[in-house]
Parts: C-alpha cells; structure tokens; sequence
C-alpha cells in the first residue's frame, strides 16, 4: 500500500512537471534543476553562469532551501529575478512548488530559468520538475566516489559539473576514478571542470547551455 500511495504522488508530480514544461516553453524559458551536495557550490556556480550568459537573454532563480534565504539574496545582490522556496524540512522540490514560484517570479524569456534544489543527491532525483536540463554539481573535497554512491541523480543529468578543482592535489580525489564512475551510469553527458572561486572552465558551461537553450535559443 505504501508502494503504490508513492507512485500516486510520483504521477501526480509528474502531470505537473508536465504543465510546468509547457508553461516554460510558451515563456521561451529553459528550465535547468541544478542539484548538489551541501555545500558543493551550487550557489556560485549559478551566479557565474547568470553573470556569463548573454545581456539579451532575460534569467531568473529559485532558490530551494530548507529554511533561510542567504542564497536568495545573494542572487538578488547580483540583480537577477529571484524567489525562495523553503521546504521546512522537506529533501526536495517538487512541480508544485515550482508552480507557485513561478507565479510569483513572473519572469519571461527567451532566456534560462534556474532551479537550485535542495543540497541533497537522493530524493531530489526522483522528482521532476518541468526542467528541460539537469545539472549535477559535484565538487573535489567530497571525494572522487559520489557517482557510486549516488548513481541516481549521475545518471539522470544531462552534464556532470566537478566544481573547486583548484583544490586538486590538496585532497584524496582521483580524477580517473571520478570519471570512469560517472561513465558506469551516464556514457553520454559531458563533464565538465570548473572553478567557480577562481572563474576557471565555466566559459564552456555557458557554451553547452546555450546550444541546449531549446524554446530560447535564438
């Protein structure tokens, strides 16, 4: 009974992701889900892209966090449209929510709508969200093993992000093992390398969002 009351809210979160995909593409926004460890930098690696991408295209956040809204103003300190969701001890987001932000966000492409989730690599992955694109941010500090240990969210992203690779040769990650566990579950997404801290690698993230920008490009 517990089995089919959670496929009942999966197919019920799903017929919203589906509504919220074609409310984004009638915006000529692109959804992006970005999903991270705590503190693998997610936040950063946002920023970055929003400062890096196009004037022209028209970018908003919502920020998930369990509670609190530093990450949201941090944004909003940048000068892009952003709204907070905070869960109250929820793991993840769900279409839902995404619905009601997007509401209040009232934001209009073309250009890119990102989602920063809940620092979390389970239950997030489990549930769409209208995104067109899933982004996994990883970083080198957490070690060179969370694609075994979380295969899920891995496999399920359209790019894999290694964030804080300055800090390579400082801590235990090799580089090979990291690699050839995201290639066991996921052949086909790049990887990418980058260094939010020192502005390194994200010039090619900003190049892949943009060919991927579908209802926006252009």
């Amino acid at each position: 009974m517990k089995i089919q009351v959670g496929k009942n809210v999966l197919s019920a979160n799903d017929q919203q992701a589906l509504a919220n995909r074609r409310r984004l593409d009638e915006l000529k926004l692109t959804g992006v889900n970005v999903l991270a460890s705590p503190g693998a930098g997610k936040t950063s690696f946002i920023s970055a892209l929003l400062t890096m991408l196009p004037t022209a295209y028209r970018n908003g956040v919502i920020e998930g966090d369990v509670a609190g809204r530093i990450d949201a103003d941090k944004i909003a300190a940048l000068g892009f449209p952003v709204t907070q969701i905070n869960t109250a001890g929820g793991c993840h987001l769900d279409a839902g929510m995404i619905a009601r932000a997007m509401d209040e966000l009232k934001l209009a492409g073309p250009g890119f709508l990102f989602i920063e989730n809940i620092g979390n690599l389970i239950c997030p992955a489990e549930f769409q969200l209208g995104e067109a694109l899933r982004m996994v941010v990883a970083s080198v500090p957490e070690g060179d093993d969370k694609p075994i240990k979380y295969p899920l969210v891995f496999a399920t992203a359209q790019a894999v992000i290694l964030n804080k690779t300055d800090l390579l040769g400082m801590v235990d990650f090799q580089m090979h093992n990291f690699v050839a566990a995201v290639r066991a579950v996921n052949p086909d997404a790049p990887i990418f390398t980058v260094s939010c801290r020192k502005q390194e690698g994200l010039s090619a993230v900003v190049d892949w969002l943009l060919q991927h920008a579908g209802p926006a490009k252009g």
